[in-house]
């Protein structure tokens, strides 16, 4: 285990991103991960999209520069991805946090981060990766409700 804190938010959001890959799994098919429950606005296939959208923009494109063009509203969009696909975009961004956070220093977190979201201008790096942890696993744990809630 890596004692930065860099590392341990790397270990956080490889959990998380892992720990999505198996709940698309437990849905019963590639079309019940698209099922939208009634007052549900997103499904799971749609926020495993976002996730992997999100942290490819944020820690590839903004700190890594991984040349990463984000297509936000194509991450609440497209729909009918097998979750093979799925799992690989989630693949995708766990190897970027693996490219990327590895060589974030201590020193490196406290410098503001390039192009913050809203909700967080001027905000030192760190707590942007901290809010980034917290959003994958808000929408995980929402990817498990709604398996629940349509299948079971």
């Amino acid at each position: 285990m890596d004692p930065t804190l860099a590392g341990s938010i790397l270990q956080m959001l490889r959990r998380d991103l892992g720990a999505f890959e198996d709940e698309l799994e437990r849905f019963p098919s590639d079309e019940a991960v698209w099922v939208l429950p009634e007052g549900i606005a997103n499904s799971a296939g749609t926020l495993a999209l976002h996730v992997s959208g999100n942290l490819l923009h944020y820690v590839g494109a903004l700190l890594g520069g991984t040349g990463y063009v984000r297509d936000r509203a194509a991450e609440f969009s497209q729909r009918g991805l097998s979750r093979e696909e799925l799992r690989e975009r989630l693949q995708e961004a766990r190897a970027v946090v693996d490219q990327v956070l590895p060589g974030l220093s201590d020193e490196s977190l406290r410098d503001p981060f390039p192009d913050p979201p809203e909700a967080l201008p001027r905000a030192p790096t760190v707590l942007v990766l901290l809010h980034l942890v917290t959003h994958l696993a808000y929408h995980l744990g929402q990817a498990n409700y709604h398996r629940r809630l349509t299948v079971g």
